[in-house]
């Protein structure tokens, strides 16, 4: 019997599209991404915390795009950490709509 991983999520079938930019909104405590073929989505920074395994007291220092093949972002924290952000994490797991 193997061992269930519980953050691990089956892929879905999302198409890759690169990543054109990425922006924090303070006010809202999220990410913006903007996606080559137009889509943008609005990230919460919690979910983006929790599957990095980032401290709740780490502060955004900066946040940049992987300029080389334009597949991920990176956030990097005060005291030292860095969460590496795909674009399947953004877009096979968009967030659920307000009620």
């Amino acid at each position: 019997m193997s061992p269930v991983n519980p953050l691990k999520a089956p892929f879905g079938k999302a198409t890759f599209s690169r990543v054109r930019s990425v922006s924090y909104r303070q006010w809202e405590d999220a990410f913006d991404v903007t996606f080559d073929d137009g889509i943008a989505f609005l990230e919460p920074h919690t979910t983006i915390r929790k599957a990095n395994k980032i401290a709740p007291t780490a502060i955004i220092q900066s946040v940049e795009r992987d300029e080389e093949l334009r597949g991920c972002f990176y956030v990097h924290y005060d005291n030292g950490q860095t969460a590496e952000v795909s674009w399947a994490f953004i877009r096979e797991h968009p967030p659920k709509p307000t009620k």
